[in-house]
């Protein structure tokens, strides 16, 4: 969950972006019309001088009074091994980011990409509770993960604690699990059952 943590907090930084502007020609007072556009927002990180994350978004929109600001068409890429490896990537269609709470509300296509466990998770939307430290989707919604190996797990009602290194699905579970030994042994897995799971040491998934 290093990678993800990452990914929500820097969402923040759009605000001090090189990218250009649009004011519009809003009413003064409606709160539902952007005081700030930003179109073509791209925002590079570096740490100890390599990089270290690019963010791209198609479009940011801030409101004021409502206190959240909106992204479209937006993807990440963190970078490992002294900026010349990347770890992980991610997209998603939309999302919207609550400025006080630091809540993140992401939906339409959402993939992120761990390069250095060889996972992907794929879903429609994730609510991302900074508080509580949690990643969740819906209770209906289904959520996938994918490894390299051709192993897979999708279900229902995912919930990731960051604090704890856990995820679980709280709902119906599919999938295919390939323990790898010296001879490849497969087994399905389908239940209606939670799935918990620890995630490794380092805290990514």
């Amino acid at each position: 969950m290093k990678i993800i943590n990452f990914f929500l907090f820097s969402f923040l930084f759009f605000l001090l972006l090189s990218c250009s502007f649009d004011y519009g020609n809003q009413e003064s007072g409606d709160s539902f019309h952007p005081d700030i556009v930003m179109n073509d927002v791209e925002y590079v990180r570096v740490r100890s001088s390599d990089l270290y994350a690019r963010f791209l978004a198609e479009r940011v929109e801030r409101y004021e009074e409502r206190r959240i600001m909106e992204l479209r068409n937006f993807s990440f890429e963190q970078f490992g091994n002294n900026g010349e490896e990347i770890n992980a990537v991610g997209r998603a269609g939309n999302a919207t980011i609550e400025m006080d709470t630091l809540d993140v509300f992401m939906e339409n296509g959402v993939r992120i990409e761990v390069e250095s466990e060889d996972i992907a998770i794929e879903t429609s939307w994730f609510q991302w509770r900074d508080r509580i430290k949690t990643l969740t989707g819906g209770e209906t919604e289904k959520v996938s993960i994918f490894q390299g190996n051709g192993a897979f797990i999708t279900g229902i009602g995912f919930r990731a604690d960051t604090r704890q290194r856990t995820w679980e699905f709280s709902g119906f579970v599919e999938g295919t699990f390939i323990h790898e030994e010296e001879e490849e042994e497969e087994f399905d897995i389908e239940e209606n059952a939670i799935e918990e799971t620890p995630l490794a040491e380092d805290g990514a998934l």
